[in-house]
């Protein structure tokens, strides 16, 4: 049995009533483990013939399911960026609300990265996401899946949240709001968690909650949406975020989730003073009602009328040097022009309908870097664009020169000399430079096995 704090045990009896006993059960169960598959990369159809993960669909995650296959990390599949692990409960809140393909959205606290890759999946080759973390080293990380899944049309940052509403301020269709909490939604698989509670902190984080909505407000466009998540049960953290929110923006109204989300979601709690008569539309997700850790969402929506996007001006417009296209060219064999742009020290390939101030982490897919007279291409670059190029070393999962590869070895290659991507069922895994039959290695050594 876990060892639980009282005061949360307390709290948690006031909630849940006669199903305390049943939580407190499955708190001391199994962690659920699952996984999404990255649609951006191959569709549902294509991966069904090659899935060795688990096929039990996740009830309300089309792409989904339970995971059940051990190290995944180490499978070709993984590193190819096919699919993403992510527990399911925190899969809820991206499920929230249709989202439009061409829609722009942040990602206010995104790190390591698991809902904006999902919602990235839902965007269309217009639509464009802002994923933001605080932490420099989490933001790393955070950049790290979004390349690995070969995602185009992002763009991460690392700011404080009032200075990323100060940059971006009503810009967002749709803006996600995973607020850092104090965690009591995984107290079944972290321990750490357990150890950090206190109601002060609790106290704490729900301050911080409402400074973060605040900022989400000045970001969102009118007419848009913001999605509100915790993994915390706590009501000081949820509810009466929600309720304050509400009562100091009458432009805001809360509104239903998605059917599949509400089918296996417990009502928002009615607390005393409550002034949100339809509190009960936020959502609960609990380990004893479904397969999955903690969650609590709610959807706010600007009632505002809406205003299309309009792009703020960038300013002068750096020339690109013709020695980008003509690498371009020799590459691949399909590319937009247009998104051929300049961004700090980095070619990048990102839609220009959309302006990213100076600061970012990353904007869009790292081409590469201009050296002396060529270019130097990045790991995402073949990641993101390799069905384009021109050279491809096909591998099976099972073909020794794939772990090589993986290890940084070179390997043996029947191509042309240049550069080139080795795919496992012709999708990327990383970058070579062919050279006389040879294959000298580019997979980054932070990623090899």
């Amino acid at each position: 049995m876990k060892q639980l704090p009282f005061e949360f045990c307390e709290r948690m009896k006031s909630l849940l009533g006669d199903d305390y006993d049943k939580f407190i059960a499955a708190l001391n169960g199994t962690p659920i483990k699952a996984y999404r598959v990255n649609t951006d990369k191959i569709s549902l159809k294509d991966f069904e013939k090659i899935n060795v993960f688990g096929n039990e669909k996740i009830p309300y995650v089309d792409n989904g399911f339970y995971l059940n296959y051990d190290k995944v990390g180490l499978h070709p599949y993984h590193h190819a960026g096919l699919i993403y692990v992510q527990e399911p409960a925190a899969m809820a809140p991206a499920e929230c609300i249709d989202i439009k393909p061409d829609w722009k959205i942040l990602d206010m606290c995104a790190a390591p990265g698991g809902k904006s890759t999902q919602i990235k999946n839902k965007l269309g080759a217009n639509g464009v996401l802002v994923s933001n973390e605080i932490i420099p080293s989490r933001c790393k990380i955070l950049t790290g899946n979004i390349e690995r899944l070969g995602l185009e049309n992002c763009v991460t940052t690392c700011m404080d949240t009032s200075r990323l509403a100060s940059k971006f301020e009503s810009t967002f269709d749709m803006i996600m709001v995973d607020a850092p909490c104090s965690g009591e939604g995984m107290f079944r698989k972290d321990d750490v968690a357990i150890s950090e509670w206190s109601v002060q902190n609790v106290k704490m984080c729900a301050e911080r909650q409402a400074d973060i909505l605040e900022n989400a407000a000045k970001a969102l466009k009118n007419g848009g949406y913001i999605v509100y998540a915790t993994c915390t049960f706590s009501l000081d953290e949820n509810e009466m975020v929600v309720d304050n929110f509400l009562s100091s923006h009458p432009e805001f109204e809360l509104v239903s989730v998605k059917q599949s989300v509400a089918d296996s979601t417990a009502d928002g709690i009615c607390f005393y003073g409550c002034k949100t008569e339809n509190i009960n539309l936020c959502r609960r997700f609990y380990p004893h009602i479904a397969s999955g850790e903690g969650q609590f969402m709610a959807v706010l929506h600007n009632t505002e009328e809406a205003v299309p996007y309009t792009k703020t001006s960038g300013g002068k417009t750096q020339k690109i040097p013709s020695l980008v296209f003509d690498f371009l060219d020799k590459t691949l064999t399909a590319y937009k022009k247009e998104n051929v742009a300049l961004y700090g020290d980095n070619v990048v390939y990102f839609t220009p309908d959309f302006y990213v101030p100076d600061g970012a982490f990353s904007c869009g897919v790292t081409i590469g870097e201009i050296k002396k007279n060529y270019i130097q291409p990045h790991h995402q670059f073949f990641m993101a664009m390799g069905k384009h190029f021109k050279n491809k070393v096909e591998l099976s999962p099972t073909d020794e020169k794939i772990q090589k590869y993986l290890h940084g070895e070179e390997i043996e290659v029947d191509c042309q000399n240049g550069w080139g991507v080795v795919t496992v069922e012709g999708h990327s895994l990383g970058g070579i430079k062919a050279v006389n039959g040879t294959a000298k290695n580019h997979y980054p050594k932070g990623l090899r096995m």
